[in-house]
């Protein structure tokens, strides 16, 4: 099985552009929960750009699935994470001036600190995952931190032109998953997939457990809805289950 994570963060960008209090992340939690997401991923950004703490604490409370709360390494949001408890915990890159995550965490340069994170989220009974580039050496540097699961970053794949470098991406993707699968790490993925590259990623891809998409299932909720756009990534995701 191959999950699904709804990541709704856009739907609290949309809510902070006239600082007011719609739409609601917590409402679209629950509508995506009972449009078959498997999951639901928040980012907490030190400068609390979209998600909040009052989003935070409420989804602890409200999510049926899974809650993945993508995270810096910042002590501050550390105690929150080991507060609020979620299901799973993703480290990430974070810089003020972004629009939005631009790369992977760069394991290699922060290791002691990130093993130190760790284990502090891990003692709190939270799964840690690192979002990575497609990179052998920062899957080694990975494992060596004690997290048990990546999520490797496909934003250079979505965003690739033409189709002999969409190619190469998707070969790294392949080669980096089933390298961290034999390093006993569950591999995730996410970032700039769509209805259309997500198919082809997973037709390349079988080692991935789980899809963490945010920007686009929102972007088509906005048209046609978002029961039905996450339905349709649902169906799509669904195909590739054994």
């Amino acid at each position: 099985m191959i999950r699904l994570g709804v990541n709704i963060d856009h739907v609290a960008t949309l809510r902070q552009a006239r600082q007011g209090i719609e739409p609601d992340p917590v409402a679209a939690a629950v509508i995506a929960e009972l449009s078959g997401a498997d999951g639901i991923t928040v980012h907490l950004r030190e400068d609390r750009r979209h998600i909040n703490d009052r989003d935070v604490a409420i989804l602890r409370r409200t999510i049926r699935t899974r809650m993945n709360l993508e995270m810096s390494v910042a002590a501050g949001i550390v105690a929150i994470a080991c507060k609020i408890k979620p299901d799973q915990a993703t480290l990430v890159p974070e810089k003020r001036e972004e629009i939005t995550t631009e790369g992977g965490l760069d394991v290699l340069r922060a290791e002691k600190r990130i093993k130190e994170v760790t284990a502090k989220l891990k003692r709190s009974g939270i799964i840690v995952s690192l979002f990575i580039e497609p990179d052998k050496c920062q899957i080694e540097a990975a494992k060596r931190t004690g997290a048990t699961h990546i999520e490797l970053h496909t934003g250079k794949f979505a965003n690739a032109r033409p189709k002999s470098q969409v190619e190469r991406q998707l070969t790294l993707l392949s080669e980096a998953a089933k390298f961290a699968k034999m390093q006993g790490l569950h591999v995730n993925a996410g970032h700039g997939l769509n209805y259309w590259n997500t198919q082809l990623l997973l037709e390349k891809i079988p080692d991935v457990e789980e899809l963490n998409i945010g920007h686009s299932i929102i972007s088509r909720a906005v048209l046609v809805g978002l029961d039905k756009a996450v339905r349709e990534m649902k169906e799509i995701i669904d195909r590739y289950c054994v």
